[in-house]
């Protein structure tokens, strides 16, 4: 603080007193006058002599995200955070790491890390002091949420080092991860799409533009199955897709992106209103109809009149896409899904879930690409395996123990609504506890009475669960991230201790996918 300004106050209150004995008020009003002004000064200059008067603190809804790039990457994908965020209606502020202290740091509720790796685990440049100053102080973070996308290249023995170390120091201050580090290996495109998806559930809004787009093969839908008529919940469909071409690889914790498509009735009135035929041919040879499909259709369309057909999708934003586990193996043939079917606030189908389990016609063309998601790949088979999880997250656990060898030791709990309605592949399920391919299985049913939760059976079987940890087995959680991901993961960290599940998920022991 200059020397002028911290003697405000003293002058301020100085300068009052001269003009008040030019003006001559009676002698008592002139001692409150001269009171009331010394305080009014003085409330004014406090918050200039703290250094915050333009740093308000922060609400709940403010988030922060804080990059440490050393080639330009991290910040460019953090702007690209901040800009998804903000489009979605929150209030996201970007700094470098280096501009965070430890006391902004104790004042944030909800921050995201975007950091890449420099060198063998080094942090960037613009995140050193950061570490000199911050990193490994023991501070309590216990209100903080936070994530962690971490750039970096696998041919170096400390991959995302910088990143790791600094995830870590903030379990162990007590923080609380908004979901799993993800990690991209060189720029790779199908990491920062799920960084991506991930933003989008953490705004509540999924309708954003893909950053790097990746092209989508075509698959044909094969089968669909309604899994729980009847139940209290929405319908969930048991699909299976083809490909058109060769059978790719992927293996059981991997996504399936969809590129969904608009109705073809919600095509047709929208192109009414613009007076254009939808069988007229394009250059690709689909019909107008069938190309705008794949688009978003305004419902301002004064830009648009009078474009030829072959402009049209230019002044036009794609749809976004949409990811579901997978919940085969490439030896099933096809990529089968389990999908739940969303509505809206105004009554209409989800983007994605409508199409598929609406709109699109049995034998229909689908989008669809494979994103490899190896935060979620499975241990070898000599490794027992607990599999956690609630309504369509049966689909990546599934995909798991299809995967494992006969003779693998594997443990499921599963949650739902009804076991009338709800009790999803069940005669696979028993099948695989008859033949031993299950050595346990749990599951529990909502709205049967009593409001039994997965993690009810999990607590039940408390003991249990640290016998297979100490022999060796991983844990697996998928499904919801609101609601049973993170009640599930504070009842891990109640029966097994923070330091026990951290050294879990360092090992790979403990993996989630949540949604």
């Amino acid at each position: 603080m200059a020397p002028a300004l911290r003697h405000w106050p003293w002058l301020g209150a100085l300068l009052l007193a001269v003009l008040l004995l030019w003006l001559r008020p009676p002698r008592g009003l002139s001692a409150v006058l001269v009171g009331l002004a010394y305080l009014v000064l003085c409330l004014w200059y406090r918050p200039l002599r703290r250094g915050d008067a333009t740093v308000p603190a922060p609400s709940a809804h403010d988030l922060l995200i804080l990059h440490a790039s050393q080639g330009g990457q991290a910040r460019a994908l953090a702007e690209l955070s901040a800009a998804q965020l903000k489009a979605a209606g929150l209030h996201a502020q970007l700094l470098p790491l280096n501009a965070c202290d430890a006391e902004r740091l104790q004042r944030q509720r909800r921050v995201l890390f975007v950091c890449a790796t420099y060198g063998e685990g080094e942090a960037p440049d613009d995140g050193a002091r950061f570490v000199r100053q911050v990193l490994g102080r023991e501070l309590d973070l216990s209100h903080l949420s936070y994530a962690v996308l971490a750039l970096g290249d696998r041919q170096y023995a400390q991959f995302c080092g910088f990143a790791v170390a600094l995830d870590r120091w903030l379990r162990q201050r007590h923080a609380s991860p908004l979901f799993d580090r993800v990690e991209v290996d060189r720029g790779d495109a199908s990491a920062v799409r799920h960084w991506q998806h991930l933003l989008g559930h953490l705004s509540g809004r999924s309708d954003f533009v893909d950053w790097q787009p990746a092209p989508y093969g075509r698959w044909r839908l094969e089968r669909r199955q309604c899994l729980n008529p009847g139940s209290p919940g929405a319908p969930i469909h048991h699909l299976a897709l083809a490909p058109t071409d060769a059978l790719p690889a992927w293996r059981a914790g991997d996504i399936a992106e969809i590129g969904p498509r608009q109705p073809a009735a919600t095509v047709a009135a929208w192109l009414e209103r613009l007076g254009l035929d939808g069988a007229q041919p394009l250059e690709d040879g689909q019909s107008l109809a069938r190309h705008l499909a794949a688009y978003r259709l305004p419902d301002a369309l004064d830009a648009l009149r009078g474009l030829p057909a072959q402009q049209l999708t230019g002044q036009l934003a794609k749809l976004p896409h949409r990811e579901y586990s997978i919940a085969s193996v490439p030896a099933d043939g096809c990529v089968e899904l389990l999908v739940r079917q969303q509505t809206g606030q105004d009554g209409g189908l989800g983007l994605g879930s409508g199409w598929l389990c609406r709109y699109a016609a049995i034998g229909e063309s689908i989008d669809l690409r494979i994103r490899s998601n190896p935060a979620f790949h499975g241990p070898g088979d000599a490794t027992p395996m607990i599999l956690i999880g609630s309504g369509t997250g049966l689909a990546g656990l599934r995909a798991h123990l299809r995967e494992r060898a006969a003779g693998s030791h594997n443990w499921l709990l599963f949650g739902e609504r009804s076991a009338r309605h709800d009790a999803l592949l069940d005669d696979e399920l028993q099948g695989w506890q008859r033949s031993g391919h299950l050595a346990r299985l749990d599951r529990a049913y909502s709205r049967d009475g009593g409001q039994v939760y997965v993690q009810h059976l999990l607590r039940e079987a408390a003991q249990p669960l640290r016998d297979w940890l100490e022999d060796g087995a991983a844990l697996y959680l998928c499904g919801s991230l609101e609601g049973m991901g993170r009640d599930v993961h504070q009842l891990l960290v109640e029966l097994l201790g923070e330091d026990r599940l951290e050294s879990l998920a360092e090992q790979g022991r403990y993996r989630r996918d949540l949604y």
